[in-house]
C-alpha cells in the first residue's frame, strides 16, 4: 500500500516493500523476483534474506535457498543476534542432510549448536533436538528419537512456538505409529493437522508436517485419513499457484488415492503433473514416486512398455521400483525372474511397514509359480503384521494372501471366510479394483465346491470392474480362469454406464450435489460434472430427477460398491 507527503501526492512502495508484500500474500516467484532487485540495490537484511530462502525453497530452488539462509546467518551474526543465526544455521544444516550432503549438513548443524551452548534455556535448543531426532532414527534407535523429540516439545512448550511444537508432535506421532501405537500416534498427528489446516504455521513447516503425516496414512493404508488430508493439502496447494516443493508430493498421494478409488485415468494424469512439478527439483526421490506411480497404472492396464519405462525412471531417481517391477514380470511371464527379485528387496528391508509393502507381491508371485509351501511364511508376517497394527485395510490385505494361499492348496471351503472378509474391507473403502481381485478367488472357490451359479455371479461382478477400469491383464486372466475366450469379458453395460458413472448416479439417487459428490469421492467438481452430463447422455434423460428413478428403477440406486 502506497503512502502520501504532505501535500497529499502518493508515493509509490519501494521494491522491498513490494517484495514483503508479495512474500506476505504467498506469491513466492514474485517475492524472489523482487526480493532479489532490492538486494541488487543494496543488501538485505538478515530478516529479508530469510523471506528470500524459504520463497526459494517453496518454487523448489534448495541450492539457493542455502546459499539466502547462510547470508542470513551471517546478517544475524554481524547484528549481534547469535540464537536467529543459530535457527538459520539449523535450517541450512537440516535442509542439506535431507538432501543428502551430509558433510555440509552436519558442519551447519554443529555451528548452529556451538551458537546455542553459549545461550541460556532457549527455544532454538528445541530445534537442534530436531536434528538429534533424526540423526536417532537414521541409527534405528527410536527410544532415542522419541525422547529428543519429547524434549524438544517441552521446549516448545514453555516457549510457545507454533512450529517447533507442530516439529516435534510429528515426530512424536511418527514414531508412535512406527511402533504399532497407532492410537497415541495418529491423536499426536491429527493435532499437528489440525495446526496445519488452522494456517498457525509458517509456509515451510506447513508442508513439512502435511506430507509427513499423509506420507505416513500412506504406509500404514489408513485411507480415510490420507484421503482428509491429501484434500486438505490440495486446497493448500491451489492457494499457492507457485508452489513447487509441495505441489508434487500432493499430486503423488492424490494419484494414489485415485487409483485405489477406481479413478485411473485421472490418477495417471495426477501423476504425469506431480512428475513435470519435479522435473529438475532437488527432491528426486518425490520425483521417483511419480515415476512409479505411473508405472503402477500402466502396468494394471496391460501397457507393459510404458510401465516398463516408468519403473526404470523411477530408479533412475533413486526410487525403489520394486513391487511393481516383479509383478510386470510376472505379467510378462517371468515369475522365476519376479521371485529373485522380491527376494532381493525383501533382504534388505527390516521395518515391518516397509516389508508389508512388499509382502503380497511375494504371495502372489510365489502361488502364480507353484510354491504354495514357500508363500506360508510372508502370509505368516502379513498376518502378524496386520494384527500388530490393527489397521482395516492391511487386515485386507492379509486375509486376501491368507484366502489366496489356502485356495491354491485345495482348501477352498477354507478360503472363502477370509477373501469375503477381504472384500467387504475393500467393498467399505470404495477400492473396486481390489474388491474385484478378491471376488475372482472367491468365483474360484465357489467353482471348486460345485456353486457354479454363485462362481458365475462373482466372476460377472468382478469382469464389469476390470472392464470398465481398462484392466486388460485382469480380463484376460479372468477368461481364462473361466474358460470363455476374451468375447465375454469385455461385454459393456446394458445401460453403457462405467463403474465411476455408477457410483456417481448412486450418489445422485440419494439427493446430494456435484460439489457432495465431488468431496465424497475425492474428484473435482468439474469431473463431476462432466460424469452427470454422460449419465444423462446414455440414460437419454434430461434431470437429475429422471436419472434417479432410473438408479431406483433398475436397482443401481440399491447397489453397493463401484462396478458391481
Amino acid at each position: 500500500m502506497s503512502s502520501r507527503t504532505r501535500t497529499g501526492t502518493p508515493v509509490a512502495p519501494s521494491v522491498l516493500d513490494r517484495a514483503r508484500a508479495a512474500y506476505q500474500s504467498r506469491a513466492w516467484k514474485d517475492a524472489v523476483r523482487l526480493l532479489q532487485e532490492a538486494d541488487g540495490v543494496a543488501p538485505l537484511g538478515a530478516e529479508d534474506l530469510e523471506r528470500l530462502a524459504w520463497s526459494e525453497s517453496l518454487i523448489g530452488r534448495d541450492a539457493e535457498m542455502i546459499k539466502a539462509l547462510e547470508r542470513a546467518h551471517q546478517a544475524y551474526l554481524d547484528d549481534g543476534q547469535e540464537r536467529r543465526a543459530a535457527v538459520a544455521a539449523f535450517w541450512a544444516g537440516f535442509r542439506l542432510m535431507f538432501l543428502g550432503e551430509m558433510g555440509r549438513g552436519s558442519a551447519w548443524l554443529g555451528r548452529a549448536e556451538r551458537l546455542v551452548e553459549q545461550q541460556g534455556d532457549c527455544v532454538e535448543r528445541g530445534y537442534l533436538l530436531l536434528a538429534a531426532t533424526e540423526r536417532a532414527l537414521g541409527q534405528g534407535d527410536q527410544d532415542g528419537a522419541l525422547a529428543a523429540a519429547s524434549r524438544a516439545l517441552e521446549i516448545s512448550d514453555r516457549f510457545a512456538d507454533p512450529d517447533l511444537t507442530a516439529l516435534a508432535r510429528n515426530f512424536q506421532g511418527l514414531i508412535e505409529v512406527q511402533r504399532g501405537r497407532l492410537s497415541e500416534g495418529f491423536t499426536a498427528l491429527d493435532e499437528v493437522m489440525l495446526a496445519a489446516v488452522g494456517g498457525e504455521l509458517s509456509p515451510v513447516v506447513t508442508g513439512i508436517v502435511y506430507c509427513a503425516v499423509i506420507g505416513c496414512c500412506m504406509r500404514v493404508y489408513a485411507l480415510d485419513r490420507a484421503r482428509e488430508w491429501t484434500a486438505a493439502l490440495a486446497s493448500w496447494c491451489d492457494d499457492q499457484p507457485h508452489l513447487v516443493t509441495f505441489s508434487g508430493t500432493c499430486r503423488v498421494h492424490r494419484s494414489e488415492i485415485m487409483q485405489i478409488h477406481g479413478a485411473w485415468n485421472e490418477a495417471i494424469e495426477e501423476a504425469r503433473r506431480a512428475g513435470d512439478r519435479f522435473a529438475g527439483a532437488a527432491d528426486v526421490d518425490a520425483g521417483g514416486h511419480a515415476a512409479y506411480q505411473q508405472g503402477e497404472i500402466h502396468r494394471l492396464r496391460g501397457e507393459f512398455a510404458a510401465a516398463e519405462q516408468g519403473y526404470r525412471l523411477a530408479s533412475q531417481q533413486g526410487y525403489e521400483p520394486q513391487p511393481g517391477l516383479a509383478l510386470l514380470r510376472l505379467a510378462q511371464g517371468q515369475g522365476e525372474a519376479a521371485a529373485t527379485s522380491l527376494r532381493r528387496v525383501l533382504e534388505t528391508t527390516r521395518e515391518p511397514l516397509q516389508r508389508a509393502r512388499f509382502l503380497p507381491a511375494v504371495v502372489e508371485v510365489l502361488l502364480a509359480i507353484g510354491d504354495a509351501a514357500a508363500a506360508e511364511a510372508p502370509v505368516r508376517e502379513l498376518e502378524q503384521i496386520a494384527a500388530s497394527f490393527r489397521v482395516e485395510c492391511l487386515q485386507a490385505i492379509a486375509e486376501h494372501a491368507h484366502g489366496a494361499l489356502r485356495l491354491a492348496t485345495g482348501d477352498a471351503r477354507g478360503a472363502l471366510a477370509p477373501l469375503r472378509r477381504a472384500f467387504e474391507i475393500w467393498r467399505q473403502n470404495g477400492a473396486p479394483y481390489l474388491a474385484a481381485r478378491v471376488r475372482v478367488l472367491v468365483g474360484t472357490a465357489c467353482r471348486a465346491l460345485g456353486d457354479r451359479e454363485g462362481a458365475d455371479l462373482e466372476f460377472e461382478a468382478a469382469n464389469l470392474v476390470f472392464a470398465s477400469l481398462g484392466a486388460q491383464p485382469d480380463l484376460a486372466r479372468l477368461a481364462e480362469r473361466r474358460g470363455s475366450g476374451g468375447g465375454e469379458a469385455t461385454a459393456p453395460r446394458p445401460h453403457g454406464l462405467t463403474a465411476r458413472e455408477l457410483e456417481v448416479l448412486r450418489l445422485v439417487a440419494t439427493g446430494k450435489t456435484n460439489k457432495a459428490i465431488a468431496n465424497d469421492l475425492f474428484l473435482s467438481e468439474k469431473t463431476v460434472d462432466r460424469h452427470v452430463s454422460n449419465i444423462f447422455m446414455k440414460l437419454d434423460v434430461s434431470t437429475r430427477t429422471a436419472a434417479t428413478a432410473f438408479a431406483w428403477k433398475s436397482g443401481i440406486a440399491g447397489e453397493s460398491g463401484a462396478g458391481r
